[in-house]
């Protein structure tokens, strides 16, 4: 629980990205795999659709590859601009510089804010520096921002900020009312909150939390207080949503859940914890295919495989060909939800395409299939 910002560390530490090296590992034989396997007959994946890349973080990706494109390298962003390392580190190869925080750029360059947004604090800062900037914020988490400043301003309430203290989302959320927000990490905190005024509270919570996780803290909280004012709509991102209800449908008949997406990537872990809540024998998180360890098909007849909602789709099908290769070539597609919602880029990008003559001024969510390779 926090209702306050942070002290600043004495030092920080630059952000640096170093590219996983996707080296071949030893594995056993898929001969090897099938005698040791405690099943008999065939193998299949189940593959949940919705997965992968969001509008959202389509958007912003895109956003920095217009920006290379029109103002060419370097370009600067901070933190990850989205929580996924192969993303991070192909643009950075491209020639995208991550920084902590917008002090770490020279004056008068470049910086995109990433997808998960930012304080009014972090935008003053950028302006200070005289910087060139780009707001690749998820427009999702800017209506959570919205809702924050409206509430506390014009309505007068006290907002409890449901999230994971320390995740960029939730402190650039909290810098738009810091003196009239409270974050609260899960239901065990709810007694130990102390607010100003009990009929005078709102919640509003981070986009890629578990939904049943949220609406457990949501449920303790209005027992202690009544009055708790619901968001005028749901917080938590559609893609979030659908992307779990695709995996609660998967997980009961799977023995084992492959969910691809990294270990910063609040959706992603979610994902895995969903997956075992619902029904999965056993789920495991990897960046890559290469992490995948062939011993644990030995258990598993059926395989559940989804990606969180920044992860590309290449990462997948990668998942896909290795699986194929031990025998889960027979896949199917679970789709719960199809999924159409595509984001203007942000106006700057606009702008500047519009000035080089494009026709297109760009639309922030690429075309694709839900199986495209």
């Amino acid at each position: 629980m926090s209702t306050a910002t942070p002290e600043a560390p004495t030092a920080r530490r630059r952000h640096i990205s170093v590219p996983t090296p996707q080296v071949p590992r030893s594995r056993r034989s898929p001969e090897e795999i099938a005698a040791a396997s405690t099943f008999e007959g065939p193998r299949r994946v189940l593959l949940a659709a919705p997965r992968g890349y969001c509008a959202g973080v389509d958007r912003a990706v895109i956003a920095v590859e217009k920006a290379l494109e029109q103002h060419g390298a370097p370009v600067y962003v901070r933190k990850e601009i989205v929580h996924n390392r192969h993303v991070v580190d192909t643009l950075q190869q491209k020639g995208v510089i991550f920084v902590e925080e917008a002090d770490e750029v020279p004056e008068g360059e470049l910086l995109v804010f990433s997808a998960h947004g930012v304080s009014p604090a972090v935008k003053q800062l950028a302006s200070d520096r005289n910087l060139e900037t780009i707001d690749a914020t998820c427009p999702l988490v800017t209506k959570v921002h919205r809702e924050a400043v409206r509430f506390t301003t014009k309505d007068d309430y006290h907002i409890l900020l449901i999230g994971h203290d320390g995740h960029e989302e939730v402190e650039g959320t909290f810098g738009h009312a810091p003196e009239r927000t409270t974050i609260v990490n899960g239901p065990w905190e709810v007694d130990q909150i102390e607010v100003p005024d009990p009929d005078k509270l709102i919640w509003l919570s981070q986009t890629t939390l578990s939904v049943d996780e949220t609406m457990e803290t949501v449920n303790k909280l209005r027992e202690r207080f009544p009055n708790l004012q619901d968001p005028p709509s749901d917080d938590i991102c559609y893609a979030t949503s659908n992307r779990q209800a695709a995996i609660k449908k998967v997980a009961p008949q799977a023995d084992l859940v492959i969910v691809v997406g990294s270990a910063n990537s609040s959706n992603s872990v979610r994902l895995k914890e969903v997956a075992l809540e619902y029904g999965a024998a056993r789920a495991e998180r990897v960046d890559f295919a290469n992490q995948v360890d062939e011993a644990w098909f030995t258990q598993a007849q059926t395989i559940g495989v989804t990606s969180g909602a920044s992860v590309p789709e290449v990462l997948v099908q990668d998942v896909l060909r290795l699986l194929a290769e031990y025998g889960y070539d027979d896949v199917e597609e679970v789709v719960t939800a199809e999924e159409d919602i595509v984001f203007s880029l942000p106006k700057e990008i606009r702008k500047a395409l519009a000035e080089a003559g494009h026709d297109d001024v760009g639309r922030g969510g690429r075309k694709r299939t839900a199986c495209s390779d």
